[in-house]
């Protein structure tokens, strides 16, 4: 392969709500919201993988072949090795580029989106301008019954412009783009296998 595979990464930590909150809302409106806009847009998330797949390998493969990344801020965003090997790659790309730097008003690879508290972020994580997403940031699927939904709607569709025409900019692919090592695995014991009598 010598292209992009995707248009966009979503970086997000596994702690808190943020996880519930894309997979019950945000992954879907934003793929409709997408295609309304764009037509069709591929998005990688981490739950689309492939069964037997060796994890490490495929997140790494999808960073390095995607143009933009979708950075869901939260506090423990910051505290996992994983989101910031991530995020520290892209901004390596960014480097590359010249983009989104010191002196240079330019737009970058990551856009951040901030569902949780950012007074709790590290300073790194305060230097680039987010979308504020806290006001619609309710995990539950009740939510999708509620009169603010239609906030969320509209706010995702702002997004999803945004998002398109930043695919739409993105740099032509380059097969060394730079990737920061992430650490390996923890393996958790296999559970047990059910009984039946």
């Amino acid at each position: 392969m010598s292209e992009y595979e995707f248009d966009l990464f979503i970086s997000y930590s596994r702690h808190g709500s943020v996880q519930k909150w894309l997979l019950n809302h945000f992954y879907g409106k934003l793929r409709e919201c997408l295609a309304d806009e764009y037509g069709s847009l591929n998005v990688y998330m981490d739950r689309q993988m492939p069964s037997a797949v060796h994890w490490p390998s495929n997140l790494r493969d999808a960073l390095q072949r995607s143009k933009i990344m979708v950075q869901l801020l939260t506090p423990p965003y910051f505290e996992s090795p994983w989101c910031m090997a991530e995020m520290r790659s892209m901004q390596a790309r960014e480097k590359m580029l010249g983009l989104a730097g010191h002196g240079t008003s330019s737009q970058g690879l990551i856009y951040p989106i901030l569902y949780g508290d950012s007074e709790n972020f590290p300073e790194e994580g305060r230097v680039r301008a987010w979308r504020d997403f806290k006001d619609v940031a309710y995990p539950d699927p009740s939510y999708q019954q509620s009169i603010d939904y239609n906030k969320f709607h509209h706010k995702v569709k702002e997004l999803a412009r945004d998002l398109a025409q930043l695919v739409a900019q993105a740099p032509p692919w380059q097969p060394d783009w730079p990737l920061v090592e992430v650490p390996e695995p923890v393996l958790l014991p296999t559970p047990p296998l059910p009984r039946f009598a």
